[in-house]
């Protein structure tokens, strides 16, 4: 065999061998791996990456957000998620302006708690007040937005007096009040507003019926007890006290204690009702010359 047809030979066998070894590796190695990748390939177009189409989904989902949030938004009652425990201090704070100056209130943090699915924080509210400012503060707890309850309470009157004002009817009180949270949004929504938090004023039932003190003359009405009758004139009645002190009233005017309700010209009198500690009782005061027709 001649040299040139043994090189030849020799190229044909190393073609050969590497169209052999290409074959190989295209079928045995990478047909799996463009097969895997294929795949992944085929998974991804299954995706539409327009943006237009995204933004549209967007929307859709944004307005289905607000929908559940007004529904969540509506109901009385949300339960915040996480709540620090720092937010009914500002609740209190909020609720000041619809409260008395005069209202005194301390809050004691207690604990953390759980009920069922839910937590909350425990305060103990202590303080003393009118009757209304303290009812006022019952109705605020109970009624706000974000969910709170009065777990147990305490009531007790107090009664505040001082020489030269008449005597305060209070209120001691104690409250556990719990303010609820949870560990997800579930029961909240972004944007709500707040109840009504403002309540009716209602009979106090701590104040007493009868009383032993009374308040003081401390605007210097007439006194009508061992009060006279001087005059009756055109523009009322002409009446002294018993430190000799006049006064000139009409029907409706204010006296210590009550009121003038009647002057009876026909027969020379002035007629009061006066409330002594919850003891009505009404008045007759005589013209004083008719005082003393009687007494000759």
């Amino acid at each position: 065999m001649n040299r040139k047809i043994k090189n030849t030979l020799t190229l044909v066998s190393v073609l050969a061998a590497i169209l052999v070894g290409g074959l190989a590796f295209i079928f045995i190695y990478q047909k799996p791996a463009i097969k895997k990748k294929q795949k992944v390939l085929n998974e991804l177009k299954q995706y539409k990456y327009d943006t237009e189409d995204l933004n549209r989904q967007l929307l859709d989902k944004i307005k289905q957000s607000k929908v559940l949030d007004s529904v969540l938004a509506a109901r009385k009652f949300n339960i915040p998620r996480n709540l620090s425990s720092l937010h009914f201090y500002e609740f209190m704070n909020s609720i000041s302006g619809i409260l008395s100056s005069d209202f005194q209130v301390n809050i004691e943090y207690m604990e953390k708690k759980t009920d069922r699915n839910f937590f909350y924080h425990l305060y103990k509210v202590t303080g003393v007040g009118d009757f209304n400012d303290v009812y006022q503060l019952i109705y605020a707890i109970e009624q706000s937005k974000e969910l709170k309850k009065i777990l147990n309470i305490s009531l007790t009157n107090y009664v505040q007096s001082s020489d030269d004002s008449a005597p305060e009817f209070l209120v001691n009180f104690t409250l556990n009040v719990g303010v609820y949270f949870s560990d997800n949004d579930r029961f909240t929504s972004k944007d709500y507003s707040e109840n009504k938090l403002k309540s009716d004023r209602l009979f106090d039932i701590f104040y007493p019926l009868i009383r032993t003190q009374v308040p003081p003359n401390s605007d210097g009405l007439l006194d009508v007890q061992g009060a006279r009758l001087l005059a009756l004139v055109p523009e009322g009645a002409f009446l002294a006290d018993m430190k000799g002190e006049s006064f000139l009233l009409m029907e409706g005017d204010k006296v210590y204690l009550g009121y003038l309700t009647q002057i009876d010209r026909k027969n020379n009198r002035v007629k009061f009702v006066l409330n002594k500690g919850g003891i009505v009782e009404s008045i007759e005061i005589p013209l004083e010359r008719e005082i003393n027709k009687l007494v000759k």
